[in-house]
């Protein structure tokens, strides 16, 4: 049973539905059906095509599910792997010494 939430932004239901677009290439570049792929990540055929369509209501664990029976799961871990707004933010917060520390001796 669905719950309901708010809908996307359209910039990132864009997103979601490019991700899906992306899974479903990958699964026919490898020649796999819908039933197999669904079969393989323990999902039923419906949430398969649903993540395909760029389905938001489907969990994140169903698309790590789907990524791994593709042999792609590795692809996951990139997300925010290169977060160069937040280094810049975590840099400009960096304090700095106004003397320098004590030796002992």
């Amino acid at each position: 049973m669905r719950t309901k939430s708010s809908p996307l932004l359209p910039p990132l239901q864009a997103l979601l539905a490019k991700t899906g677009e992306n899974i479903r290439n990958a699964r026919l570049r490898r020649r796999l059906n819908t039933t197999l792929v669904a079969e393989r990540a323990h999902l039923s055929r419906p949430t398969l095509i649903d993540i395909e369509a760029g389905d938001p209501g489907v969990s994140v664990g169903a698309y790590i599910r789907v990524l791994n029976a593709l042999g792609l799961e590795k692809d996951f871990a990139k997300i925010a792997e290169d977060d160069q707004l937040g280094r810049k933010l975590q840099d400009a917060d960096l304090r700095v010494r106004s003397r320098a520390p004590r030796f002992p001796g």
